[in-house]
């Protein structure tokens, strides 16, 4: 195979980072060359200096031998470098044909040919083996729709270069398997692919060669039959992690969270208790109604009937101030939508839920709020210059970490996790088990939603299973396997809808 692309000794600074540290790789027509390593080790920088959306400082970049250099995306467009980033690139109030389409719409003459687009936006999408009304705006679809979108808009006309940042962490397991069909599709072609993943297993299903970043430094480059998980682990992290799933060892308390009876739009009559020193899982399939359930005690949805206790008095929640003032933190399943202030610094981020708690008088005392927040960044181990770093320039890892330290701080008794390590290297992953470990050691109720059937396992002391808005069974650690919880899971399904089911990875 011949080199498609070549990019040699690439170096990028921000202020106090050294993002990449004459970083090399290469790709060769069709291949899938994997990328991999921690939040923060490098891996989308590079990505974007490739795409001209990053200018890097020094370093050479090479395009079938000849040498190029991108000051914009524009720029790698023409090259036919395409870029599926982490973080979507989508305006919410344009069709999904429209958005697929931007900055190379189908005209009749000065007008949209709007019919064209999304007769072939529509295939594009139907190759992904999807069904999405491309006349909808962005804003009404899903996260896994607005996923399927961006690698539509990526592989819609021609590409010869394709970078897949994290694509498949909304993904359902039916979507990776059409997702990982069109790859192989698009490598007989010859497209060179650069894949990142922290989802290791994809790695090995899907890549050709790994190459493993750390700290903005080349550590590793091979084929992937020379490497296995835990070397990739070890060479990621930098050191050997004393097992996947550190166990929760806080013996259980009394009784801190009730919930009798619960029924909104989306679940129906949910009962379940919650222990101080408990880490509580919540298993199900796409649309089971897990994050409406926690959505519904943290009073983001409105309850229709039921009861909630915390510490065996009945409290009524109809907002989440009340949740809050109650003491009850969620950490939503979409962070950069829904967690986080993206414009805004880390500071702002995390001190924005307890500002009542830093007023001298009418004032806030920055003394106060920089002693706070710093303390919380440091324990926390956030990757950032300081505390003023704008979060938006922050890797999904140190993301969550920033949301996570601001319910810290409001030293909630009752937290709840929703899908916490989604998009996360296996280093922070570790990071965040072990904070769960230690929150429930100190006496708090911990409630954890994932769609990873190995980390709920792996984590949890007891595992709900919802389908269609129910309680289907509770299984305890000790009971649980993955065939369990999926019988339960499809507990209300028909053989045929079971079919039709959104199963989320569990690999």
């Amino acid at each position: 195979m011949n080199n498609l692309l070549e990019m040699r000794d690439i170096m990028k600074h921000y202020p106090g980072v050294l993002a990449l540290d004459k970083v090399s790789i290469d790709l060769k027509m069709g291949e899938v060359h994997c990328l991999v390593g921690e939040n923060g080790a490098g891996k989308s920088t590079l990505m974007k200096v490739l795409s001209g959306a990053v200018t890097k400082d020094s370093g050479e970049i090479f395009i079938n031998d000849e040498k190029v250099e991108f000051n914009s995306p524009s720029e790698s467009q023409v090259m036919w470098i395409k870029i599926i980033y982490q973080d979507f690139k989508l305006v919410p109030e344009l069709t999904t044909a429209e958005n697929i389409f931007l900055g190379r719409e189908i005209r009749n003459s000065f007008f949209l040919n709007k019919k064209e687009m999304n007769i072939k936006a529509a295939e594009t999408i139907s190759q992904l083996g999807e069904e999405i009304d491309v006349t909808l705006t962005i804003n009404r679809l899903s996260t896994a729709e607005r996923q399927m979108v961006e690698i539509a808009k990526a592989i819609v006309g021609n590409v010869k270069i394709l970078a897949m940042d994290e694509p498949t962490a909304p993904l359902t397991s039916k979507e990776i398997k059409n997702l990982f069909e069109v790859i192989r599709k698009l490598k007989e072609k010859e497209v060179g692919i650069i894949y990142i993943s922290h989802r290791l297993e994809e790695i090995f299903e899907i890549g050709d060669r790994v190459t493993v970043l750390r700290d903005g430094k080349l550590v590793h480059s091979s084929e992937i039959k020379e490497v296995d998980k835990n070397q990739l682990i070890k060479l990621m992290v930098g050191r050997e992690l004393a097992g996947e799933y550190p166990r929760n060892k806080a013996e259980k308390g009394d009784e801190i969270l009730k919930v009798e009876n619960l029924s909104s739009d989306k679940i129906n009559d949910i009962s379940f208790s919650l222990y101080k020193g408990e880490v509580l899982g919540i298993a199900g399939l796409v649309g089971a109604g897990r994050s409406e359930l926690v959505r519904a005690i943290f009073g983001a949805d409105k309850i229709t009937s039921g009861k909630i206790f915390i510490n065996d008095k009945e409290v009524r929640i109809n907002s989440p101030k009340e949740a809050i003032d109650s003491g009850i933190a969620l950490l939503t399943e979409d962070r950069n939508l829904l967690g986080l202030f993206m414009n805004m610094s880390i500071r702002e981020n995390i001190s924005v839920s307890i500002l009542s708690k830093m007023m001298n008088g009418l004032f806030i005392s920055k003394q106060k709020e920089n002693s706070s927040v710093q303390k919380q960044f440091d324990q926390l181990k956030v990757k950032a210059p300081s505390i003023e770093t704008s979060v938006e320039s922050l890797s999904g890892g140190n993301r969550q970490k920033v949301v996570l330290a601001r319910w810290l701080e409001t030293n909630s008794n009752i937290l709840i996790f929703d899908e916490p390590t989604a998009g996360i290297d296996v280093g922070i992953k570790f990071e965040i088990y072990n904070l769960i470990n230690n929150l429930a050691e100190e006496g708090k109720g911990i409630i954890v939603i994932s769609s990873e059937l190995p980390e709920l396992i792996g984590i949890s002391d007891r595992i709900i299973i919802m389908c269609e808005g129910r309680i289907t069974g509770v299984l305890s650690h000790e009971g649980a396997n993955k065939e369990k919880i999926l019988n339960l899971a499809t507990k209300f399904s028909s053989p045929e809808g079971m079919h039709s089911q959104k199963v989320k990875h569990a690999s």
